[in-house]
């Protein structure tokens, strides 16, 4: 990776190396960490990693613990900001990120002895959102995908007529860019709704019944879907259990969220 700026290359063994804030792209958001461990095979997948925070939060470091998790499991990872959502600026321009973080590792996959296009993407609220959205449109690049509490479906009868839809509606118009009339959603909810794009790319799903930041409906539909496509998935629902749990729960994330994570990415 001799290409990378070495300000912010950290050495961590004799070939490993962790490399922070990577530029993808021009704008102040398009930056990425890229963790490599000393030893793992040419054919690895690479962990793409999106964090949460309703579209219009968050930042990469808040997924550190995963992604030192699977550093110190042999898993090469990048981790990367993407552009919030705002006026002008949607959950379409945060698709765009993610293949401009694929197009800048692809462009780096040779030094690292990698392949280009062999990623699995992890997401996290919002961003278990984009995983799987831009995992069932991307197959080609999209090998398997990781959504820790993600949402799933912004169009349906079910998600329209629930509680969850109005609480949560401001969010969603500013994500998907577009008014939502319950009554006659416009094509830009469904478009932007995991459940109705689905290919057969193997998914994790982790979901808490007590979610009250993302239903746990949301969960169950695509697994449901997922299930009569013939998909291969798995569905980690966890009872008792809040939104985003791996931050609330210890036990939960070291006895039932890492190892179903790890399991998923070496199976």
């Amino acid at each position: 990776m001799s290409s990378c700026n070495r300000k912010f290359r950290v050495w961590v063994g004799k070939d490993s190396q962790k490399i922070y804030n990577l530029n993808y792209g021009e704008h102040k958001r398009q930056k990425m960490d890229v963790f490599l461990p000393a030893h793992y095979p040419s054919d690895a997948p690479v962990v793409l990693m999106l964090h949460g925070g309703a579209w219009k939060y968050g930042k990469k470091e808040h997924m550190i613990q995963i992604q030192k998790m699977l550093f110190s499991n042999n898993i090469p990872t990048v981790n990367m900001n993407y552009r919030l959502a705002s006026k002008g600026i949607t959950y379409k321009n945060q698709l765009e990120d993610i293949a401009e973080a694929i197009k800048k590792f692809n462009s780096l996959a040779g030094k690292a002895e990698l392949m280009p296009d062999n990623y699995i993407l992890l997401g996290e609220s919002a961003g278990g959102h984009l995983a799987l959205l831009y995992g069932y449109r991307n197959p080609d690049q999209i090998k398997k995908i990781i959504s820790l509490s993600g949402p799933t479906d912004f169009y349906s009868e079910t998600f329209l007529k629930s509680f969850y839809s109005k609480y949560t509606s401001g969010t969603v118009q500013t994500m998907v860019g577009a008014k939502l009339n319950r009554k006659n959603p416009a094509f830009d909810f469904q478009e932007a709704s995991p459940i109705s794009q689905v290919s057969h790319v193997p998914t994790l799903l982790f979901q808490g019944n007590k979610d009250f930041l993302v239903n746990y409906h949301q969960a169950l539909s695509l697994d449901s879907v997922l299930t009569e496509k013939n998909i291969p998935h798995k569905l980690v629902f966890m009872e008792n259990t809040g939104h985003a749990p791996r931050f609330f729960n210890k036990t939960k994330r070291d006895s039932i969220i890492y190892p179903n994570i790890l399991e998923w990415i070496k199976k």
